[in-house]
């Protein structure tokens, strides 16, 4: 299973709130809904997801058993 905690711990130390990531990544709601949900998501999600905000993908997800 997949987590995002990551990201939502980066977002919230830059002082950004979860729904933020919709605008900075152009990412769409049905997408940011399935995050929310720690579903799978495509890999150029995560890329623009890493590039909005200068993080490698580690950063931002992990892999949970």
């Amino acid at each position: 299973m997949i987590s995002y905690f990551k990201l939502w711990r980066l977002l919230d130390k830059r002082g950004y709130q979860r729904k933020d990531i919709v605008r900075l990544a152009g990412i769409s709601e049905s997408t940011y809904r399935k995050l929310l949900a720690s579903e799978a998501v495509r890999m150029d999600v995560l890329q623009r997801i890493c590039v909005a905000l200068c993080v490698d993908v580690g950063d931002i997800c992990s892999l949970r058993a």
